[in-house]
């Protein structure tokens, strides 16, 4: 699908009128000019597809990702240079200003953060109530690799909502739907539309939540029983706009809420233009509804034709300023979408729609040993059990099982509750 898919638009080197990306849309983790290309350090020992990092590897890059002025580049030459995160905490400090990327005046920085936490921070982050274990890291076996490709990627993603929904996102079986927060009544009932009819084709939908085009998508998607994806600027505990408090948790509840801003954190106007890279990293095909010349969504616009993906725009009144940015890139190459029905009809069903899933399945090779191993262990766990059920019904010693069920709390396909006992999200 997603070779049938480029086939039908430009290839991001031959886009007519091909967009910068806006110099001001600065993500977590950017880092200056100094050291790595940020886009490359997604590589090494923090690779998409590497062996799922243990607990005390996550525990450490989520410690290390919260010390002030560190993103991907600095991290990884921290650990490529002390050989290990934990060795990097017992590094003299004379030692930060000589890694790749790094300067004299990060030292004080790195001191006052190492001091906070004293000699055992795992233990103290452990106690944190901040850390919450639903986060995907680039270590986790489900970390989308279009997220590491990224030229800023993010440390983390923190989430909500359908776990078994990144799967589908790692491997870009979603549509991203962006557009102006003060949409015409016709951009409106076209996203809405949209939405539900994605939803009904089994088709997730990705937005930003934000007000008009994001809200209603994300309103039509829910109302067609489908998997909306909300991608936020502010960190899971805050709802901006206000107002979409119940929207939000109704995509929380039935979808997937998400957002590469840390419990606590402050929220900042860059925050919001630096999501649009993350919605169309998880998408398959892009559709612009409507914006204005100045529209953030117009830097999803851009990421879509810089990664070669369909990027499809909804016709607006040409004399209306809403619809300007739009109907221009009509004017640059993109495709005119004049009904739902007929993205649905180039896409083709979704990966939940249920003609989709049987023919899926019945296709799908054998699985390898690590999926059946997945497979096994939540059958047992079922609707809910303890881990000494999941032990008796598997025939396997329980400190064995517990690893196994501890890496798949961590990845977000399983629930912990009091008295060591699992729910399956």
């Amino acid at each position: 699908m997603g070779d049938l898919l480029m086939g039908r638009f430009p290839a991001s080197g031959g886009s007519p009128g091909r967009m910068p990306l806006p110099a001001g849309d600065a993500g977590v983790g950017a880092e200056g000019s100094g050291g790595l290309p940020l886009g490359a350090a997604a590589g090494g020992a923090f690779a998409f597809g590497s062996v799922p990092w243990q607990r005390d590897q996550r525990l450490w890059w989520l410690l290390w990702s919260r010390c002030p002025g560190l993103g991907w580049v600095r991290l990884r030459s921290l650990e490529r240079g002390c050989g290990g995160l934990a060795a990097a905490w017992r590094l003299p400090s004379a030692g930060f200003a000589q890694l790749p990327g790094w300067h004299a005046g990060l030292v004080p920085v790195v001191e006052r953060f190492r001091g906070h936490w004293g000699v055992d921070p795992l233990a103290r982050l452990l106690r944190d109530p901040r850390v919450d274990r639903r986060v995907l890291l680039p270590g986790d076996g489900r970390w989308p690799a279009a997220i590491s490709a990224l030229e800023r990627p993010p440390l983390g993603l923190w989430w909500q909502g359908r776990g078994t929904l990144w799967s589908l996102l790692a491997r870009r079986r979603a549509v991203a739907v962006v557009g102006t927060r003060r949409p015409s009544p016709h951009g409106l009932a076209m996203a809405r539309a949209l939405g539900l009819a994605l939803a009904q084709a089994g088709w997730p939908v990705v937005s930003g939540l934000a007000e008009g085009i994001d809200g209603a998508v994300h309103g039509g998607c829910l109302a067609g029983d489908g998997a909306p994806v909300g991608v936020l600027g502010t960190p899971l505990e805050r709802v901006y706009p206000q107002h979409h408090g119940q929207l939000q948790r109704a995509v929380g509840q039935r979808g997937l809420l998400l957002s590469e801003q840390p419990p606590g954190a402050q929220v900042h106007r860059g925050n919001f233009a630096g999501r649009n890279r993350l919605l169309v990293a998880l998408a398959a095909a892009v559709v612009v509804v409507e914006c204005p010349p100045d529209s953030g969504a117009l830097h999803s616009a851009a990421y879509a034709w810089e990664q070669g993906l369909p990027l499809w725009v909804v016709p607006g009144d040409a004399g209306r300023h809403a619809a300007l940015g739009s109907n221009r890139l009509l004017c640059q190459g993109a495709t005119p979408l004049l009904a739902p029905e007929d993205l649905v009809a180039f896409l083709g069903p979704g990966p939940l729609a249920p003609s989709f899933g049987a023919v899926a399945a019945a296709s799908r090779p054998s699985a390898d040993p690590a999926g059946s191993e997945q497979e096994r262990l939540l059958a047992a766990v079922g609707e809910g059990a303890s881990l000494e059920q999941i032990s008796l019904q598997l025939g396997r010693p329980a400190s064995e099982l517990a690893v196994a069920l501890f890496q798949l709390e961590w990845e977000g396909m399983l629930r912990a509750q009091p008295g060591l006992r699992w729910q399956r999200c």
